[in-house]
């Protein structure tokens, strides 16, 4: 029996024709998700088994750059977002050859942002009822509304108006940047407390934001954000065409990833990486990072076909929102510590934390397979 569970997802190629076409999609979500679902703990924590590991790179790069910087962690919400990018050039040519009307595709377009924004505000903590405290800014609602955004630009213009749209978004995004917040004591428009990302979140939503003056996923910051799903859209509008080959189509794509990495090593001599403020800089960054990280993945899975290793990525990958809620509802580390407390308790402390960030991935992946089993996918 095949239960779809109707909620919501930016999601639309789950369609046997996108997944014959895609299933790189599918996969690179799994591989982005992981570093949330308890990977990037568990690696951190292998780290520390050995001599000096709290300082090994590795460990730098399994956590957020504290304000300017790039790190590998920082990549992962943007190529979330490039994804779901990529998927919607199918899903609307899918629509329209089923004679979906415009109407109804502009229904489920912004019902998709908005659920998701809703669903970034169940995770905050709806429920608890604290009206005058409960963040209004989200993963989950950015990702909604960025995505959103990015939809309705790419059924109402062609892909040389939405590029114009795309540069005039961030160079005017980099002109607010240089802007300093007015009720701020540091002139430097570019820090925490300066910016004027900072400044309208806490001058609209005073007491609703992540931290006292700033939210990084605040309202400003969201409008380049819009960019990152928009590089998205252009790589799945590329890749959807018939010519060139899938090789030719994945050289063209490094390229294109090699120039928005040689323009944003340039750009942040003026204007540094920052993924708190979601930087034009930032949005080059990891647009450059996630294109070349589909490039490879497009080319291993779907031009070669090299795709027995793929499944426990895609377990995940079919349902990552349900996983992004699963563990701040329910609780994953519950049912680590019912199963394997007493077994990390008789661990020396570092092979501990070894076994329970291990322990909590699995318990994590093992929710998606009976998913994937059951066919439960948490989508439109």
């Amino acid at each position: 029996m095949n239960h779809n569970i109707s909620c919501t997802y930016f999601k639309e190629a789950y369609t046997m024709e996108i997944n014959k076409r895609l299933a790189s999609l599918d996969t690179l979500r799994g591989f982005d998700m992981m570093f949330i679902t308890g990977i990037a703990s568990l690696i951190i924590a292998i780290c520390y088994l050995f001599p000096d590991g709290a300082d090994f790179w590795l460990v730098t790069q399994m956590r957020h750059a504290s304000w300017d910087g790039f790190r590998h962690h920082d990549t992962i919400f943007p190529l979330f977002l490039f994804i779901a990018g990529i998927s919607f050039p199918f899903s609307y040519a899918n629509q329209l050859e089923k004679g979906t009307s415009r109407g109804r595709i502009y229904r489920k377009i912004i019902s998709r942002g908005v659920i998701l924004f809703l669903l970034g505000l169940v995770y905050s903590g709806l429920f608890r009822l604290h009206w005058d405290t409960i963040r209004l800014f989200s993963v989950l609602g950015r990702i909604g509304l960025a995505w959103m955004f990015a939809a309705l630009l790419f059924i109402n213009f062609k892909s040389r108006t939405r590029a114009i749209i795309a540069v005039a978004i961030l160079l005017g995004y980099w002109w607010l940047s240089t802007i300093t917040a007015p009720d701020s004591l540091n002139p430097d428009p570019l820090s925490r407390e300066g910016c004027l990302v900072g400044y309208i979140d806490r001058t609209l939503f005073p007491g609703h934001l992540l931290s006292k003056n700033f939210d990084p996923e605040g309202l400003l910051s969201t409008l380049p954000a819009i960019v990152t799903a928009m590089l998205g859209m252009f790589t799945g509008e590329f890749v959807r065409r018939d010519e060139p080959s899938g090789n030719k189509k994945t050289v063209y794509m490094l390229i294109a990833a090699t120039i928005m990495l040689v323009i944003c090593m340039v750009w942040q001599n003026w204007l540094p990486v920052n993924k708190k403020l979601w930087s034009s800089t930032f949005v080059l960054a990891a647009g450059s990072y996630s294109l070349y990280m589909f490039a490879i993945f497009y080319w291993i899975i779907d031009v070669k076909g090299w795709n027995k290793w793929i499944f426990p990525f895609r377990v995940i990958g079919m349902n990552s929102i349900a996983i992004y809620l699963i563990p701040g509802i329910v609780g994953i580390g519950y049912a680590r510590d019912f199963f394997f407390k007493g077994i990390i308790e008789r661990c020396p402390e570092d092979v501990g934390l070894v076994v329970s960030n291990a322990s909590y991935f699995l318990i994590a992946w093992l929710i998606c397979l009976f998913l994937y089993k059951q066919k439960i996918f948490l989508k439109v």
